[in-house]
């Protein structure tokens, strides 16, 4: 682990080395952001019904359409740009799009998949969906901008979107489709980042120059994954993850640096930021002691105890009847600012915090530039 460690602080020096010295802050008015579950502030929840309590306990109190007990990583990114809360595209009540929009839903794939949601499957948004949201969306807000009226301070400033930050945070639901319906990896991977690009440069067509991309995390640190199927000792690492998931996580994180060295050269005014999280949560997941978590395999809201404390069939939140009453068997944990992992998929708002606490310094991203500066280009390397 020390070894690899150096061996990633070593590259990441190097990295820096690529920042212009005299690059000076960006100043992003607006966040337009594309993904699933890891970054969904209401999607999927203003439209197949509310998520229950208590996701949104630590901070909002009651649940605020994120699948965790408070903010995810695109609010923090929101409050860093002294922006606010990036509201769901999907969500008509109560919303201010003046500073951006949210496209993202839980469940959500690059590539649409044949497996519906009411079938328990995944999202209907899948990337060329929200590609297409966002397109109507930029083509029918500058049109009521225009007009004028009561609308015009909701939506955004037509130059806003040049000068804006897209945000990407999807792939971990393509991996879990195709693995459990036990598709090839030669196949769907490429067609995946294929898929990636084209919704990339339909955006830089449309004047998008700034892109923060997250990898995928270590699929195989989340509890929903190590419950799956039989996992013997010797199919752990030292930290106690899934080999194969996360050779798998590895795998397109591989494939993802090639499509976006590619996407540099293809479209050259563009600034791209490529932010390794599998690294950032591989770390804390295995020294959650270290950094200040406890029990970093076991979810925090859930059912059935053991090591995991998850239950596909019991989530958190859902309650049952017990001699005529309705109790809450999907609760949260006593202190969720020491645990790492919420709902057995997702992460509590304090592993939220910490992983952007991390990132938003550069230390994790190629190039090594602090999110302040995301609208700089990298330097091309002699």
């Amino acid at each position: 682990m020390k070894l690899q460690l150096l061996s990633f602080l070593s590259v990441h020096l190097l990295l820096l080395l690529s920042v212009p010295a005299s690059s000076s802050p960006c100043h992003f008015p607006a966040v337009f952001n594309l993904g699933d579950s890891n970054s969904d502030t209401g999607g999927l929840s203003a439209t197949f019904g509310p998520l229950t309590y208590p996701y949104g306990e630590s901070l909002f109190g009651k649940p605020a359409g994120r699948y965790s007990d408070g903010r995810l990583i695109i609010d923090f990114i929101a409050e860093s740009l002294g922006l606010p809360y990036i509201s769901a595209y999907l969500d008509s009540m109560g919303t201010n799009f003046s500073h951006g929009a949210n496209f993202a839903t839980a469940l959500s794939t690059i590539l649409p998949q044949n497996i519906t949601l009411s079938q328990g499957g995944y999202s209907p948004f899948s990337l060329d969906v929200q590609l297409k949201q966002f397109l109507q969306f930029k083509s029918r807000s500058q049109m009521i901008y225009n007009e004028g009226g009561i609308y015009k301070d909701l939506i955004p400033k037509e130059e806003y979107f040049s000068r804006a930050l897209y945000t990407f945070d999807i792939g971990q639901n393509d991996l879990t489709a195709f693995y459990f319906l036990n598709e090839s990896t030669e196949e769907y991977i490429p067609n995946a980042l294929k898929e990636f690009s084209r919704v990339i440069k339909s955006i830089y067509e449309e004047g998008g120059r700034s892109f923060w991309i997250h990898n995928t995390g270590p699929l195989g640190c989340l509890p929903y994954v190590l419950v799956q199927g039989h996992l013997a000792p010797s199919d752990l690492d030292s930290a106690g993850c899934a080999i194969r998931y996360n050779k798998l996580a590895q795998e397109f994180n591989r494939m993802l640096n090639d499509t976006v060295a590619q996407l540099r050269k293809d479209l050259p005014l563009a600034a791209f930021t490529l932010v390794d999280m599998y690294s950032i949560k591989y770390l804390l997941v295995s020294q959650a002691t270290k950094q200040g978590f406890v029990l970093p395999f076991r979810a925090c809201c859930g059912y059935g105890g053991g090591v995991y404390n998850y239950n596909s069939n019991i989530r958190c939140g859902d309650m049952a009847k017990v001699n005529g009453t309705m109790i809450l068997l999907g609760k949260s944990c006593r202190n969720p600012r020491k645990r790492i992992n919420w709902d057995g998929v997702h992460y509590t708002e304090a592993a939220n915090r910490w992983v952007f606490n991390q990132i938003s310094r550069g230390a994790f991203s190629d190039p090594a530039m602090p999110l302040s500066m995301a609208c700089h280009r990298k330097t091309p390397t002699k």
